[in-house]
């Protein structure tokens, strides 16, 4: 909880732009899930399941849709859409340590490179030739910017984050630890019994303005042309993104996905976790993908997609796989039977 941050609900209606019920002189310094919350801290009511923990809860306020206020035993901001308001509200309450513009003094920063003056870098990190990193951007520990690349106006690496060459990266980016922006993709010629002969990867990474990429994410540079993530993106932890994918404004992106090569993500889609994608394919503006779904062919029409089964017991799934193998002999033995039936 930010021990720094407080505001009565009635200020903080006024922020949110919201009306309230209630003692509006209630104080909150925090945010907490309505069965923990205290008396000093703001929840939100956002799926009925919990109608119960609403009607128990001990939270200073809470958020609520209009319909459920009188089922609240505490003081109320009221919200068509309480979940996004709780997001909101999360940002005022954001308890970061914050950051102090300029250089630390174990920083290693390039006479070639541009440094703003509002920008925090922090220790240990390297700044190599030709970079060029805007105002506010913060710069965590043991990050390594290669040359030539930008970052634009506000962004934040937390630590080490590695950028590799000629990367640019928009305004208001969020990366977090651990993430490889630039690597090399996975590109490599047959030579016969020679193995292989890598394909030197030239293009970069471009990402857009206000993306988020999760820990341990990795996004490799193009081949040719560069890797492009756009606007509004936002990617879990975990995920792979491949050389020369192109992701559109607005999509989400859950741990453990990895996209192959060269294909193409619509805008305003959501992958669920651990979705395998293949190289090469065109995927629609406003595709829902489920949880652990492999994508082999493109999809073209908007609309939630899903492979793979579903859960069952270990014994079952085993029967389920023999049947599932025995389906092709069966179609071919059912055809035979109706042209024998239609003689």
């Amino acid at each position: 909880m930010s021990q720094n941050r407080r505001y009565t609900l009635s200020d903080l209606a006024q922020q949110l732009g919201l009306e309230w019920v209630g003692d509006g002189s209630v104080l909150l310094s925090g945010l907490a899930t309505l069965q923990s919350a205290s008396s000093l801290e703001l929840s939100f009511f956002a799926n009925p399941r919990y109608r119960q923990q609403l009607q128990n809860t001990r939270a200073g306020a809470v958020l609520v849709k209009p319909n459920f206020v009188a089922e609240s035993p505490v003081a109320c901001l009221i919200s068509d859409n309480p979940y996004l308001m709780f997001a909101k509200a999360s940002q005022l309450f954001d308890n970061r340590p914050p950051s102090k513009p300029g250089l630390h003094p174990s920083a290693y920063v390039s006479s070639t490179a541009t440094v703003a003056a509002s920008a925090s870098i922090g220790a240990n990190c390297c700044i190599e030739d030709g970079v060029s990193i805007a105002a506010d951007v913060v710069i965590g520990a043991a990050c390594v910017i290669g040359e030539n690349s930008v970052i634009g106006k506000g962004s934040r690496l937390c630590a080490n984050v590695t950028v590799y060459h000629g990367i640019c990266i928009g305004e208001q980016v969020v990366i977090h630890s651990a993430a490889v922006i630039g690597a090399d993709g996975f590109g490599f010629a047959p030579n016969g019994s020679e193995g292989w002969v890598k394909i030197a990867q030239l293009g970069g990474v471009s990402i857009g303005n206000r993306v988020e990429i999760g820990a341990g994410t990795t996004i490799d540079r193009g081949a040719l042309d560069d890797t492009l993530i756009g606007d509004g993106v936002i990617i879990d932890n975990q995920v792979q993104i491949a050389h020369n994918v192109v992701i559109g404004e607005n999509t989400a992106i859950a741990g453990c996905t990895a996209v192959a090569g060269s294909t193409t993500i619509g805008a305003n889609c959501t992958i669920a976790g651990a979705v395998g994608i293949i190289g090469h394919l065109q995927i629609a503006d406003k595709v829902h993908v489920t949880a652990m779904s492999l994508v082999t062919k493109s999809i073209h029409q908007a609309g939630s997609y899903s492979s793979g089964t579903a859960m069952m017991e270990t014994g079952d799934w085993r029967k389920s796989a023999v049947r599932f193998s025995q389906l092709d002999s069966l179609s071919k033995r059912l055809r035979q039977l109706e042209k024998e039936q239609n003689k």
